[in-house]
């Protein structure tokens, strides 16, 4: 039962909010790779949200992360599934 709580908080910590350092210093490539690999939807609505009086969210980089970490994550689940 443990293990079932942990597995369900970990993706709600994945999408934690961005302070003003964090907005201004992101890597918006690792950002979407990780949120990918997660299992999420892409937040960069989110994280511009967040960080609209601190930074601007490079949207290009955060979404060619996210596709990449989709990649990954899809390929690993299909390699342990065989």
């Amino acid at each position: 039962m443990r293990c079932r709580l942990l597995l369900l908080c970990l993706p709600l910590a994945a999408c934690a909010g961005l302070d003003a350092a964090q907005c201004r210093d992101a890597d918006w490539y690792e950002l979407g790779f990780r949120d990918a690999m997660f299992g999420l939807q892409r937040q960069d609505d989110a994280y511009a949200f967040q960080c609209e009086a601190h930074a601007k969210v490079d949207v290009a980089r955060y979404a060619q992360g996210w596709r990449e970490g989709r990649w990954e994550a899809d390929s690993r689940a299909a390699a342990s599934a065989d």
